[in-house]
């Protein structure tokens, strides 16, 4: 399979490159392209919004937690596209220092793994000329890295335009487009990203502003021109379900939860029984597993904890049968979550675990994990994938651990998850088997 593709990257978060996918997606798929998005990285919020541009899933690929095989089974979503854009994530070349899966995490991994070219997208705030040389350091750092050239973000006027124009020109660095700076063409974000796709208030304007906004100042002839890839497999098939029949929590507190993973659950065969604990919705009574993923219960503790309906339910539940929580999900399995105001609210109590948002800090990076109690229908002993990103801190945590987890580099991390019976969980997200 081979289905041509560009990787929108930058030196740096922050540079604008989700404004410069987003109208992407939008302009070309307005002009009767069918593109695939994907996401470079662990990222759960943005294919949302990929998706919410050009109406087709978007997934994520991850070199450090994912085999070659997944890598070409993901990929092979794209096979009926005319078009791979991919969204890189912080720096193109950023990743932890040891080989995971396939290589580093770094979006240059996978853009050189699949043949993508790189679309620059550069900060020229503050510069001009000078803005050539970190266009031209990136475009030869990796000689074997097909580069495609540059869109200057936040061009201040015509004149800074044309001197760093003259700089890339100079250096022989193509610029596909120069997008003046406009304060009204960001999302809102808060402490895990950007605010979630369901939550924006006007998406889809928004959304085709940005493609307006490229359809002016960038040539997209030539970035669809630039496109290019190189032939991967079928792969070794998408992960397998932990379950027959998995009731899975999806609302705007519980919503982290990776696209592949969905995709080759329900290609197996598995039905996904959807259900929203915010309604007070409780889990399907027949359903095999119930799984909570991760999102922004510390948003909505008050209404987690009187939504009586959806506890009691959980709670029967896991009398007989296994509930698994990734993150936030694992937070309300807890006996208790304290908000950002420090106010405690009582949580399901299938687990002791006690966490607080009052005591902030950052948890951030790759986990591998080996399990040491089973999981649904993944076994004791079983090595597994992930990433964990949150700002809680455990309080209390009186169960039996759940895995030994390290981090990229080997080291051994303190949030084990836990387990009770049959009611596991974890704080990292599991992104895929170790194997």
């Amino acid at each position: 399979m081979t289905v041509p593709g560009l990787m929108i990257a930058a030196p740096a978060s922050g540079t604008g490159k989700t404004t410069v996918m987003l109208g992407l997606l939008r302009a070309l798929s307005e002009d009767g392209l069918t593109v695939q998005p994907y996401k470079s990285g662990p990222d759960y919020i943005d294919p949302a919004f990929h998706r919410a541009a050009c109406g087709r899933a978007s997934f994520n690929l991850d070199s450090w937690a994912m085999t070659p095989g997944l890598i070409d089974a993901i990929a092979a979503q794209a096979a009926d596209a005319g078009l791979v854009i991919a969204e890189g994530s912080m720096g193109l070349y950023d990743g932890v220092a040891s080989i995971g899966g396939t290589g580093h995490g770094a979006s240059a991994d996978i853009a050189k793994r699949m043949g993508w070219p790189v679309v620059l997208v550069i900060d020229v705030s503050g510069q001009a000329q000078s803005a050539a040389a970190t266009a031209l350091g990136f475009a030869r750092f990796d000689p074997d890295l097909p580069f495609a050239g540059v869109i200057l973000n936040r061009v201040a006027s015509p004149r800074h335009e044309r001197l760093a124009r003259r700089g890339m020109e100079a250096a022989g660095i193509r610029v596909l487009g120069a997008l003046p700076r406009r304060g009204d063409l960001t999302l809102p974000e808060r402490h895990l990203g950007l605010v979630q796709a369901v939550e924006h208030p006007d998406l889809d304007r928004a959304i085709a502003d940005y493609a307006s906004f490229l359809r002016a100042h960038a040539d997209l002839d030539v970035i669809r021109q630039a496109a290019q890839g190189q032939a991967s497999g079928q792969g070794s098939g998408l992960p397998s379900p932990p379950a027959q029949r998995i009731a899975l929590a999806r609302d705007e507190a519980f919503s982290f939860t990776y696209p592949h993973l969905l995709e080759g659950w329900r290609r197996a065969g598995a039905e996904i029984l959807t259900f929203s604990p915010l309604a007070d919705e409780a889990p399907a009574p027949d359903a095999d597993l119930v799984w909570l993923p991760g999102g922004y219960p510390e948003l909505h503790a008050g209404r987690i904890a009187a939504a009586s309906h959806f506890l009691a339910g959980l709670r029967r539940h896991a009398q007989s049968r296994p509930v698994h929580g990734e993150c936030g999900g694992y937070m309300v399995l807890g006996e208790a979550l304290i908000d950002k105001a420090g106010k405690r609210h009582a949580m399901a109590g299938l687990l002791g675990l006690v966490t607080s948002y009052a005591q902030r800090r950052m948890h951030l990076g790759y986990r591998h994990a080996a399990l040491l109690a089973p999981v649904a229908g993944m076994a004791a002993g079983t090595a597994l994938r992930g990433h964990e990103f949150h700002y809680s801190t455990i309080i209390d945590q009186p169960d039996a651990p759940l895995a030994h987890v390290t981090d990229a580099d080997g080291a051994a991390v303190p949030e084990t998850g836990s387990h009770r019976g049959s009611v596991t969980g974890t704080f990292f997200h599991m992104i895929a088997p170790a194997r």
